[in-house]
């Protein structure tokens, strides 16, 4: 059996504008989890329950075999946020040493190599950096730490092409151990297509697919036909014109006449058409 280095059962978390409701997932050692979904869907909040920073109503969460929060727990997660966790006013030739004392695994020279190989400039204070250089930096701090598992949330934004195949790059060679695992939450889909071993898409606070990749996509299949759509089997229908499209479930393709066009899916038509579904379940 597999063993798990995070794990969420039946998460639930109610505000006044929105919720989760029942979310589950889990992150194997030695596996890359991708958690997509629309902008409001839930990912960050689930993220923030996982590392203690929101309290959840329900449901059980384990990292590292603790509890949400537990510093014994946190001390074994890395976390790489679209911005800095450090202070703007801080230099980054100093954070090494102002960070190690909460980090009892601290690695300077890892820290310095992995700043050299991501061109992170360090003559400066972090508020100085760009956004790329700022999740840059942020990465090589949570490597640092020599966590067994990196939490990222949406790494990639502000990145270039370049800069995100160096940071898919960073998180394969992580991945190199065994015990460790990932959980990565993007908007890039691209990045996930030969990084990530699970896909997780949440839409409306609730996850709508789970699978193994690449069976979490090939599952599905895009349906394009023109006139009325059909009534049954197909997912998060959208018109344009006389012009529909929708997902569909690949044991369905049968149902379908000649005059509808089949086309594989993908990660990004997952999360549209599920989410699509989810608002007209909602509505």
């Amino acid at each position: 059996m597999t063993e798990l280095i995070a794990q969420i059962d039946d998460l639930r978390i109610h505000r006044p504008r929105f919720e989760l409701d029942g979310v589950s997932l889990q992150v194997p050692r030695g596996a890359v989890v991708g958690l997509v979904g629309p902008n409001g869907a839930g990912k960050t909040t689930t993220i923030r329950a996982m590392l203690g920073l929101v309290a959840a109503d329900s449901g059980r969460i384990r990292v590292a075999g603790h509890a949400p929060g537990d510093p014994a727990g946190l001390a074994r997660v890395g976390v790489v946020l679209d911005q800095p966790a450090a202070a703007p006013e801080w230099r980054v030739a100093a954070l090494g040493r102002r960070l190690a004392p909460f980090h009892a695994r601290w690695d300077h020279d890892l820290l310095a190599r992995t700043l050299d190989r991501l061109r992170v400039p360090t003559g400066g204070r972090v508020g100085e950096l760009s956004r790329g250089q700022g999740v840059k930096l942020s990465m090589a701090l949570a490597l640092a730490q020599q966590p067994e598992l990196l939490v990222l949330d949406e790494p990639s934004s502000g990145l270039d092409p370049a800069a995100r195949r160096e940071l898919v790059d960073v998180i394969r060679e992580f991945m190199l151990d065994e015990t460790h695992g990932v959980l990565l939450s993007t908007h890039i889909t691209t990045d996930l297509d030969d990084l990530a071993d699970a896909l997780v898409v949440i839409a409306d606070g609730r996850v709508a697919h789970a699978d193994a990749m690449p069976d979490a996509v090939e599952a599905f299949a895009m349906a394009r036909g023109a006139g009325a759509p059909p009534t049954e089997h197909v997912l998060g229908v959208q018109r344009a014109g006389a012009q529909w499209a929708g997902l569909i479930r690949i044991d369905d393709s049968a149902a379908f006449g000649p005059d509808v066009v089949i086309d594989p899916a993908t990660i990004d038509d997952l999360v549209i058409h599920l989410a699509g579904e989810r608002a007209e379940v909602a509505a």
